[in-house]
C-alpha cells in the first residue's frame, strides 16, 4: 500500500511532487492521442483503504451497495452521513493522467478507483450510459468530476485548470462518475463496452 502522507514523503519518493508547465502537458496529450470511443481497457484499479492511502489492485470487487470492495468511498459520505449513490466511482481517461501526472507510479495519486483507456466526453458516454467493465456493469451518473485542491497540490494550478477549464469538462479530462447496477469482478486489463441503452 502507498500512501501520501508527507510525513512519509521520503519512505515514499515517487509520490514527491512534479508540477508540470501547462506547454509540456498538452505537449504529452498531443503525443498520446485520442482515446477509443468504442471499446476501452481498464488500466488501473486503485483502492483508497483511508483518507491518503492507495493501493493498486490487479482485481477488484464492485458491488452495487458498497462500491470499490475495500474502497473508502462509503466512509466520504454527504454531510448528514450517507454516501452519494451517485458519486459512487470515480473513473479517469489513462491519457488524459499520463499527461499531467507523467510517470505509471503516480497514478494513483489522482485517487480515481478506475482508470481507463476510454474516451470519456460527454458526446460520447452521456450520462446514462452504461458500460460493461468485466463482469460488472455501471452507469454514468449526471454530477460532474470537477478537480479540488488535493488533484493541484499533487499535478499543479495548470493540471486542473487544463482538467477543468471548459474544453476540459466537454472531454471530462478530470474524470467522471459511475455507479454499480450490477457487482462484479473486474481485472486490469479489462476490456470497456458500451451497453445498449433500453
Amino acid at each position: 500500500m502507498s500512501t501520501i502522507k508527507p510525513t512519509l514523503a521520503e519512505k515514499f519518493a515517487e509520490h514527491v511532487a512534479y508540477h508540470r508547465p501547462l506547454a509540456e502537458i498538452e505537449r504529452a496529450a498531443a503525443d498520446l492521442g485520442r482515446s477509443p470511443s468504442d471499446i476501452g481497457t481498464l488500466e488501473m484499479i486503485v483502492c483508497r483503504p483511508a483518507v491518503d492511502e492507495r493501493k493498486v489492485l490487479e482485481e477488484g470487487i464492485l458491488d452495487t451497495a458498497h462500491g470499490l470492495a475495500g474502497d473508502s468511498w462509503e466512509a466520504r459520505g454527504a454531510a448528514d452521513g450517507s454516501a452519494d449513490p451517485l458519486r459512487q466511482i470515480t473513473v479517469m481517461n489513462s491519457r488524459v493522467l499520463a499527461s499531467v501526472a507523467g510517470d505509471r507510479a503516480r497514478w494513483q495519486l489522482a485517487g480515481d478507483q478506475l482508470i481507463v483507456d476510454l474516451d470519456l466526453s460527454i458526446d460520447s458516454l452521456p450520462a446514462g450510459t452504461r458500460l460493461q467493465i468485466g463482469h460488472a456493469v455501471v452507469e454514468v451518473t449526471e454530477p460532474p468530476h470537477t478537480g479540488c485542491a488535493k488533484f493541484a497540490g499533487r499535478f499543479g494550478a495548470m493540471a486542473l485548470a487544463w482538467t477543468n477549464g471548459p474544453e476540459g469538462r466537454q472531454h471530462r479530462r478530470r474524470g467522471m462518475h459511475v455507479r454499480v447496477l450490477e457487482s462484479g469482478t473486474v481485472r486490469r486489463g479489462d476490456a470497456i463496452r458500451k451497453l445498449p441503452q433500453g
